[in-house]
């Protein structure tokens, strides 16, 4: 990596001779039809992707892990000719996980950096601040983020969402297991920001489809450092604790919720955000033995990982237990972090599909990125097939409930992509570019 001052603050390039360590499994992607050898790319003006990334705040985790997948995804596309023929350049700005910064970052990325599409971002609330700015600049922006923003279509037509699915639907995949095999009343945890709110407002009706009902719900913000004085708000007849949490403090949240309850718990569902990047044999977990988790892509490798997925995790750099390879200290963010990896392959795939040459072409692109249907598992999308839906801008999947069992985290169910389809709420392709 190479560091420049770039008005004022700090600006990251990830230029085509970084190197990560893992990337000997390139050969497929390199004999994929229409590789072209790197050397032709090198004298070419580089396609620039600003990439808006958590490096401080709530966010940071899964920030640096953001990066690190992207690094390693653009080594490999620059490493097979780049993007129609042209090495890819990424400049990275810091948004701070906060939404005025990331509105303030995304006009850098269009009028300082003058960069060809914007990426990366996680936190809902960034991304709904940030979004109006990509439109009325108009800038392709695409999201790695989770939340039904993108797919609400309340946004506008340059946000894309191409890479990891929404949490509409994943809950509404994950609802039928839960209901049938874990219990019946359920109360929610919840952050108390957009994020959260998908998961308020989605899983009762999803869980009521099922015969299972919602009994309470709690928000927590999710700046908060201690979680105890919030747990007795939980009814004692509460069958299923549905858990969400994210930022630093996740850790003491799920420590903070086994010393409330002891071995005397109802049973535990939780979406991995509320354990993203913590060692799950941390002191103080032993009692999330036996629960489920909702993951994107599993932390842990499991038996019958694909080429493609044994692949990625060599080039992204995780050992078997989902940690930093050499490093088993630095868990990743696996259940997320992949969308990185398969965003950057969508917009490789848009560009050369629209013969994007410059901004000027930015339209075309949108255009090209909306006439998208499906992605096959394989090099490019190595956690699994999708459909896309360019009206909604939104990709769907398959989803991962996984159970704790021996310290380690095994897959024991995996949804279908038409599990979480849902009507659209409204069309992109209707407003003016």
């Amino acid at each position: 990596m190479t560091t420049t001052k770039a008005g004022g603050s700090d600006a990251t390039k990830i230029s085509r001779r970084s190197t990560l360590k893992g990337l000997a499994t390139t050969a497929g992607l390199a004999a994929a039809p229409g590789f072209v050898r790197y050397a032709q790319a090198q004298s070419s003006t580089p396609i620039k992707i600003g990439f808006q990334s958590h490096r401080t705040g709530i966010g940071a985790a899964y920030g640096r892990w953001y990066e690190r997948t992207t690094a390693a995804a653009v080594k490999l596309i620059n490493e097979a000719g780049g993007i129609n023929g042209r090495p890819v350049e990424v400049i990275i700005e810091d948004d701070g996980t906060d939404p005025g910064r990331g509105a303030e970052v995304v006009g850098k990325f269009a009028t300082q950096h003058k960069v060809d599409v914007a990426y990366g971002t996680l936190f809902s609330h960034v991304v709904i601040g940030s979004a109006p700015a990509a439109g009325e600049a108009k800038l392709p922006y695409f999201v790695v983020s989770e939340g039904h923003h993108v797919a609400s279509t309340k946004l506008n037509r340059y946000v894309f969402q191409p890479g990891i699915t929404d949490v509409r639907s994943q809950i509404q995949s994950v609802a039928p297991w839960i209901a049938g095999n874990v219990g019946k009343k359920v109360t929610q945890i919840f952050p108390d920001f957009a994020f959260g709110y998908d998961h308020r407002d989605y899983l009762p009706p999803a869980l009521k489809a099922q015969g299972a009902e919602v009994i309470a719900q709690i928000a927590i913000p999710p700046t908060e450092s201690s979680f105890t004085r919030y747990f007795p708000q939980i009814p004692p007849e509460t069958e299923v604790l549905y858990h969400v949490m994210v930022g630093p403090a996740v850790l003491t949240f799920v420590k903070e919720l086994g010393e409330f309850y002891g071995s005397n718990r109802p049973q535990l569902f939780g979406f991995i955000d509320s354990l993203e990047a913590v060692d799950i044999n941390s002191p103080g977990l032993e009692f999330l033995d036996g629960s489920h988790f909702w993951e994107g892509s599993p932390r842990y490798a499991q038996p019958n990982d694909s080429d493609a997925q044994k692949a990625y995790r060599a080039a992204v750099g995780i050992d078997e237990n989902g940690a930093a390879a050499g490093d088993p200290k630095d868990v990743s963010t696996a259940a997320h972090m992949f969308g990185c990896w398969e965003t950057l392959y969508v917009i490789k795939k848009a560009m050369e599909d629209s013969g994007y040459r410059g901004p000027e072409d930015r339209a075309k692109l949108v255009e090209a990125t909306e006439a998208l249907t499906e992605f096959a598992e394989g090099p490019e999308h190595p956690q699994g097939p999708k459909t896309f839906n360019g009206k909604i801008h939104q990709c769907f999947g398959i989803q991962n409930i996984s159970k704790v069992e021996g310290g380690r985290l095994n897959v024991v169910h995996k949804t279908r992509i038409e599990d979480g389809l849902y009507e659209p709420e409204g069309d992109y392709t209707t407003m003016p570019l």
